[in-house]
């Protein structure tokens, strides 16, 4: 370990990106090093975002040694190819405090939209060993990461808040949680992406709602938890799985362990009849107290093993191949 730390720190940097996003071994990688004490590049991770010159080729590693870094970030639609890279997930992070009911130079809400601590536009983008937090508290829609580009990775994050923690935006938008915490409370992961959140823990901070997916109408997939946990502090028989945010939201639950606090019915139709029939909202062989097959809503559904099979990374993000 020592050795590699030492020798082939950067070598072991630039295959960790490589094998993630699939380019050669003849690509060109760069690497930045943000440090607050000023052993890095740059001071801030916003200094060294701007450093990235748009419509990038090159692979760029960004190290953001441990740190609480308060900062409000965007990873324009033109940062493309870029792997931010934590020291250490736990020490790693960061934070803002916006929320929704904030108020902007003019006197207007921010709005949920503007309340993200990170928003991540760009396509292939890579982040580890981070933590996203909003800090503002219990005080209504307040984003920590707000996702909307294409082929993006997250391993080993934690996702911190409380109403509307994660926003995964964009319809075209695929998007891998790998190994993950997420925390909230109400609709804490919502959106319209196609996402895969495989071998994460959710964690309920209080009753509520999971997911408030947007699926659009004719996408194949939307939320897919594989091989998941959830767990919490939330009562018990206080927390559904989801709510339609939009009519036609999609939702999957596979192997997922659910504890007590999860609603006997599972799922809420947003207090309108009509989305009990565009809404798709299934489980398979999830286990638990708080999986209840026989006592779910009844527009809900228990996959077969066979319609299951169709939930493979491959199958859900076509030809993309996001690595573990």
């Amino acid at each position: 370990m020592f050795l590699m730390n030492r020798l082939n720190y950067n070598i072991f940097f630039c295959l960790f990106f490589i094998l993630l996003n699939g380019f050669s071994l003849s690509a060109k990688v760069g690497r930045i090093v943000v440090s607050q004490d000023g052993s890095g590049n740059y001071k801030t991770i916003k200094e060294a975002l701007a450093s990235v010159p748009d419509n990038n080729q090159k692979a760029i590693i960004i190290y953001i040694k441990n740190g609480n870094y308060k900062e409000k970030l965007v990873f324009g639609k033109l940062k493309t190819n870029i792997a931010l890279i934590g020291e250490d997930v736990n020490k790693t992070i960061i934070t803002y405090d916006d929320y929704a009911s904030k108020k902007d130079v003019n006197g207007k809400d921010i709005g949920t939209f503007g309340s993200y601590t990170v928003s991540i536009e760009c396509d292939n983008f890579i982040a580890s060993n981070i933590t996203f937090e909003n800090s503002s508290g219990p005080v209504g829609q307040a984003v920590a990461v707000a996702v909307g580009g294409d082929k993006v990775t997250f391993k080993n994050c934690r996702f911190l808040g409380s109403q509307d923690t994660v926003y995964t935006f964009g319809n075209t938008s695929r998007q891998y949680f790998y190994n993950c915490y997420i925390e909230g409370t109400v609709d804490f992961i919502f959106g319209a992406a196609v996402a895969v959140f495989e071998q994460c823990e959710i964690f309920c901070k209080r009753g509520g709602y999971i997911t408030a997916a947007s699926t659009p109408e004719g996408q194949d997939y939307g939320y897919v938890f594989l091989n998941s946990k959830i767990t919490g502090i939330a009562p018990e028989n206080s927390v559904y799985l989801g709510r339609p945010w939009r009519p036609f939201a999609k939702v999957v639950f596979i192997n997922t362990e659910m504890p007590a606090l999860i609603r006997k019915l599972g799922w809420h139709n947003w207090g309108k009849v009509t989305n009990e029939q565009t809404a798709f909202y299934a489980e398979y062989q999830n286990k638990g107290e708080g999986f209840k097959p026989d006592e779910r809503v009844a527009w809900s559904r228990q996959l077969t093993a066979t319609e299951a099979k169709l939930y493979t990374l491959k199958a859900i993000f076509k030809d993309w191949e996001p690595k573990k």
